[in-house]
């Protein structure tokens, strides 16, 4: 028998989905291999990490008023990791005690993340599916939906960020991050990390669907979500380390609420 292009598999069955562009998710899931990698391509994402935990487990604390002492705070709430790739946030969010789901629409991503999360006893219900697809199958509402680096990819990002309101339950939380359409984006997250460090395989993102903060918020607060940010994440070259900052006009984080 043949051996399965992942790829073709990935991209002919959930095309009919209008936020999904079959090259964004071909070119991620001819890198599924790697995602937990800390040294290989998605080596910006590790150390982007645990800037990210941190923000969601913060605000998820005060939102929920959980206990941020317990070792497992997150426990009772249902989260949705959309376009989880390997799942480098599924997997925390379950040791920190939430029921995951993480969703993406490259098969070749879900096994990666599979294979790596029965490896280290970790159980998240990884599906190859989108976020319209998930919402059609009459799934029940998540109390937070995880949309991390990923509407920048999508096709229509208004059906999008529709499709993600309608799967948050009334009460939940859904947290943002991506990079701002600015000229610095344009030197520094595309021209100086893909073609000079090389710390993103060249054509990881496009100029033309990066997303301004009011791109997000106005679709968002129009479907009566509570929208606050943006938050910006910066990069400290010295140290190589990511840090919470003022400047948004690279990286950002938003946080929508459905009151």
């Amino acid at each position: 028998m043949a051996k399965q292009n992942p790829t073709k598999f990935a991209t002919e069955n959930l095309t009919a989905d209008p936020s999904i562009d079959p090259d964004e998710v071909a070119k991620f899931a001819a890198m599924a291999d790697e995602w937990w990698d800390p040294e290989g391509k998605f080596k910006p994402l590790h150390q982007f990490n645990p800037i990210r935990l941190g923000f969601i487990r913060r605000h998820l604390i005060e939102r929920f008023d959980l206990d941020e002492r317990a070792r497992q705070p997150l426990t009772g709430l249902r989260l949705l990791d959309i376009g989880c790739g390997g799942g480098l946030l599924s997997v925390p969010m379950a040791r920190l005690g939430a029921t995951v789901t993480g969703v993406d629409a490259a098969e070749a991503n879900i096994g990666t993340a599979r294979h790596h999360a029965e490896k280290i006893g970790v159980q998240v219900d990884f599906r190859h599916s989108t976020s319209e697809s998930l919402l059609a199958s009459g799934t029940k509402p998540f109390d937070v939906i995880l949309n991390m680096e990923v509407i920048e990819h999508t096709a229509d990002r208004q059906s999008f960020l529709h499709s993600c309101t309608d799967l948050l339950a009334p009460g939940g939380m859904m947290i943002i991050a991506t990079l701002n359409r600015t000229r610095k984006a344009q030197a520094l997250a595309i021209f100086a990390a893909e073609q000079i460090l090389r710390w993103l395989p060249p054509g990881t993102h496009e100029y033309e669907k990066l997303v301004r903060p009011d791109e997000i918020r106005e679709p968002l607060e129009s479907f009566d979500l509570n929208v606050t940010g943006p938050f910006g994440v910066a990069f400290n070259p010295l140290t190589r380390t990511w840090f919470e900052g003022r400047d948004v006009t690279v990286n950002y984080m938003m946080v929508a609420v459905k009151d």
